[in-house]
């Protein structure tokens, strides 16, 4: 079946099965930011926008999106630095290994856009159909209140290789190295 689609704010054509998962098209196509990582549309890594809301790419065709517009991860990303959402994320260790997230951040995004400034229970509503390994999700629930700071002007991102730093090394509400004391963190 021939597809048409904007992905990440260029047009597409391409000849498709009518079977092939959005996920795996887009992966196809380069944009492997879009993780699959459970195949059973448990886990939210393959989260991308489809016309301005979080689906996961795992449970749509790729025919199905056809006439749509859907943002990757990588249309998300500054071609200089990084945005807002992704420099939240490294002030707060929102990510380990980082494979879940580009889904975290793509929900992240669907969610400032319709509530800039989320309560506690609209982040975790939000990020329900989202999973990580590796954190305890506290340092996730801060990211994405640092994000909707962020996002709000409250401070600028940085640009990431300057000096040699990334995102991850420097703090930008201290400018001091990422060590914390999290001794009293409260676990949700």
């Amino acid at each position: 079946m021939k597809l048409t689609l904007t992905v990440d704010y260029a047009e597409h054509e391409a000849e498709v099965e009518p079977r092939v998962l959005l996920a795996d098209w887009l992966r196809s196509v380069g944009k492997t930011g879009v993780h699959v990582g459970c195949d059973t549309s448990s886990c939210g890594a393959c989260t991308v926008l489809v016309d301005d809301a979080p689906v996961k790419a795992c449970t749509m065709l790729a025919v199905q999106a056809g006439g749509t517009e859907v943002v990757t991860i990588h249309g998300l990303t500054p071609e200089h630095g990084v945005s807002a959402i992704q420099q939240a994320f490294a002030d707060e260790h929102g990510l380990q290994c980082g494979f879940c997230t580009p889904g975290f951040i793509v929900s992240t995004v669907g969610l400032l856009r319709d509530s800039p400034d989320p309560t506690t229970t609209e982040i975790i509503e939000a990020l329900e159909g989202n999973l990580c390994r590796c954190t305890g999700y506290t340092s996730i629930l801060r990211a994405v209140q640092r994000a909707a700071v962020l996002s709000a002007g409250g401070e600028p991102p940085i640009e990431a290789g300057l000096a040699h730093e990334t995102p991850l090394v420097r703090n930008k509400i201290s400018s001091t190295a990422v060590f914390e004391d999290l001794s009293d963190t409260e676990v949700v």
